[in-house]
């Protein structure tokens, strides 16, 4: 990944494959640290808000639990607005994939991230949701 002028040394972009790699790693630590404190998170598996440290460590370790899990960013259909100089929304498609009764099974998935990459924990607001199989 190449660095720029933001303190974390990512694009928008980049970074969501940056988040994308410790849930493929299972980093859970790592990956709760890029929340900053008062963070929201919409999951994708959960019906509930997450809005601390311990329920953002235990949604993700239940996740990390699922046999197989990876997360792939769809990079060409990724939006990005700026809304200050660090400060961006960025919107997209990533799949999860893990096991489900013996099989590999992809959940295709929408989310929007709200990241101020001048913060060392730069995910401010997180939403994500399965895509209706109507649609995907």
């Amino acid at each position: 990944m190449e660095a720029n002028d933001t303190p974390m040394g990512f694009e928008p972009i980049e970074f969501l494959e940056f988040w994308a790699g410790f849930i493929n790693q299972g980093r859970i630590d790592e990956l709760v640290a890029l929340y900053c404190n008062g963070a929201v998170l919409v999951p994708t598996f959960s019906p509930n808000s997450v809005r601390n440290e311990v329920d953002l460590k235990y949604y993700f370790e239940g996740l990390a639990a699922k046999k197989g899990l990876q997360v792939r960013v769809h990079r060409n259909n990724l939006d990005c607005l700026q809304i200050e100089k660090h400060c961006y929304v960025v919107g997209g498609i990533y799949d999860f994939s893990f096991e489900v009764d013996g099989a590999i099974r992809t959940f295709p998935s929408r989310f929007t991230f709200v990241i101020d990459l001048k913060k060392e924990n730069p995910i401010l607001h997180h939403h994500s949701s399965q895509i209706p199989s109507s649609l995907s």
